[in-house]
């Protein structure tokens, strides 16, 4: 072939995919009346899903753009105070020669609503909001406000953050970090590969990585944390009443209790020294061991450590 013969050709396809690939952007909008209360319930083949909260009603916008955009079908139902939308898409449809069509979800909800999203290809938001939060997706992260209900998230690669929850907070990545700020009820926190960090909880912290650094802020529950590769620190605020246990494979230990609460400490380290601000009686004691009760005594404190030290710390 030439090198004008290859030019053409270059431009020939180049024009040919850029008409496959070009589609009119389009959008759907729909209002619903609601009262406070209700749920909305998503659930889509393809799409980022934003919620936000202030709203009198329900407003819905769609939009699509990109190769085969306009496959998208959309059902909306509308019963009471609750609204459901569906959007479905031909599975054999969503490329075009390695393009998948944009579509974006943006939907105001009242203050006092719950939320039930489901996509298959896409990240979540939801910002302030009064009710419980259900949200899951095959592909993207997941952002959540302060929200005065129960949070359950779930994301197969991506990011989760949380500003806070009155309600229990339960998310789980199976790559990315997890970021958590206030929660007044229990944290379960598990990603397969990213860090940990919680803010405060004033329930029980059960929170487990296969890849990155734990670090709690604040717990006044049980804590169950451990980590295949970083460093676990945590501080625990009130008197736990069931047992405890950090964990690692890759890093330090590091523990702090507030003056007063009491453990049956068992603490090793195959990577560093052991070390307490508390007197520890009636056990064992080495350099790189540690066990006996603290303050008479109490639930167990389990400390593990194979890559560095684990230290017992006094606030």
């Amino acid at each position: 072939m030439t090198a004008t013969l290859r030019r053409v050709f270059l431009v020939s396809l180049t024009l040919a995919l850029a008409g496959l690939g070009a589609a009119a952007a389009e959008t759907t909008r729909r209002s619903f009346d609601v009262g406070a209360g209700g749920k909305l319930t998503v659930d889509t083949d393809i799409g980022s899903i934003e919620v936000r909260s202030g709203g009198s009603g329900v407003e819905i916008e769609v939009d699509a753009s990109g190769p085969r955009a306009d496959e998208l079908e959309l059902d909306f139902d509308h019963n009471g105070n609750d609204v459901t939308v569906r959007g479905d898409f031909p599975k054999n449809s969503v490329w075009s020669w390695g393009r998948s069509p944009k579509i974006e979800f943006t939907i105001t909800v009242p203050r006092q609503y719950d939320v039930e999203l489901d996509t298959s290809g896409g990240s979540i938001s939801v910002s302030d909001l009064e009710g419980e939060v259900r949200a899951k997706t095959s592909g993207g992260s997941l952002k959540f406000g302060e929200v005065t209900g129960s949070v359950h998230g779930r994301t197969s690669g991506g990011s989760i953050s949380l500003s806070g929850s009155v309600g229990n907070a339960d998310v789980e990545t199976s790559g990315g970090s997890i970021k958590i700020g206030g929660v007044e009820g229990e944290v379960r926190a598990h990603t397969s590969g990213g860090s940990i960090t919680i803010d405060r909880a004033r329930g029980s912290v059960d929170a487990h990585t296969s890849g990155g650094s734990i670090h709690v802020d604040e717990v006044m529950g049980a804590i169950d944390a451990s980590t295949s590769g970083g460093t676990v620190t945590a501080y625990i605020s009130e008197q736990p009443a069931d047992d405890c246990r950090l964990t690692t494979s890759g890093g330090g230990v590091a523990v702090t209790l507030a003056d007063g609460i009491g453990v049956e400490l068992d603490a090793q380290s195959s990577g560093g020294r052991v070390t307490s601000d508390f007197d520890v009686s009636g056990g064992r004691s080495t350099k790189t061991s540690l066990a006996g009760a603290i303050n008479g005594g109490g639930p167990e404190l389990y400390l593990r450590s194979s890559g560095g030290g684990v230290k017992i710390e006094r606030r």
